[in-house]
């Protein structure tokens, strides 16, 4: 088993060579973001153990640039002592675990073992509702070849409406599945976002893909030009 370790902290690093080579595995290093994404792209990795605070390309960028580029090799994340944002932040971005500094080896390495035999995930199914293309695993939007930035709450919206796509959605149901149970506001907010998502995704291509079903909710379903 082969496993790329990208510490900037030599001592640290070392330390972890010595002892996953003591598990038998064969181990690269890189001190440095870019240099972890160069040996991450080119080599064929079981697991890669990315510390979260690197100089150059930090271990969320890191691991985001190599989803994005479809290497879905398992990632252990290490990151600050009670870094809750960081271990989010790290899962979000597609790290498959983490581990917090300081952390026992012998924990460590259990969770490697761990993620090795659960294998490679498997990439997250890139949605696609007529030339409209939405990718949850990289948050993601694109109409045709062109990139649509949304915020993260336009893109939930989004998401949910592409996961029921030929259905009538109700107001409520948005709400359910993209606000928690803390939101008191008004429901008419859902309106405010699918307003958004229409000056984003529809007006600037000449696309009707999110219609108002009066009375009832919204449906995406694939775009039709703008004049039908």
């Amino acid at each position: 088993m082969r496993i790329l370790v990208v510490e900037d902290d030599r001592r640290m690093a070392e330390l972890l060579r010595r002892g996953l080579v003591g598990e038998r595995y064969a181990v690269d290093l890189a001190h440095d973001g870019s240099r972890g994404l160069e040996l991450a792209l080119e080599n064929d990795y079981d697991a890669l153990v990315l510390d979260v605070m690197l100089p150059q390309l930090n271990g969320f960028r890191l691991c985001g640039r190599l989803r994005e580029a479809g290497v879905w090799t398992p990632v252990l994340m290490l990151t600050a002592k009670d870094g809750e944002y960081d271990q989010a932040e790290g899962l979000d971005t597609g790290a498959d675990d983490y581990v917090t500094k300081p952390f026992s080896f012998i924990a460590l390495a259990a969770r490697l073992r761990a993620l090795i035999r659960r294998g490679r995930p498997q990439r997250p199914t890139v949605m696609r509702i007529g030339d409209l293309e939405i990718d949850p695993a990289t948050h993601h939007c694109r109409r045709g070849h062109t990139a649509v930035a949304l915020t993260a709450r336009e893109f939930a919206v989004l998401e949910y409406l592409a996961r029921r796509s030929g259905e009538t959605v109700s107001k409520i149901e948005v709400l359910e599945h993209v606000w928690d149970d803390r939101f008191d506001g008004d429901v008419n907010i859902v309106e405010v976002y699918i307003s958004a998502l229409r000056r984003k995704i529809d007006t600037p291509f000449q696309q009707r893909t999110i219609s108002t079903i009066r009375g009832v909710g919204y449906r995406l379903e694939a775009g039709q030009g703008a004049g039908r």
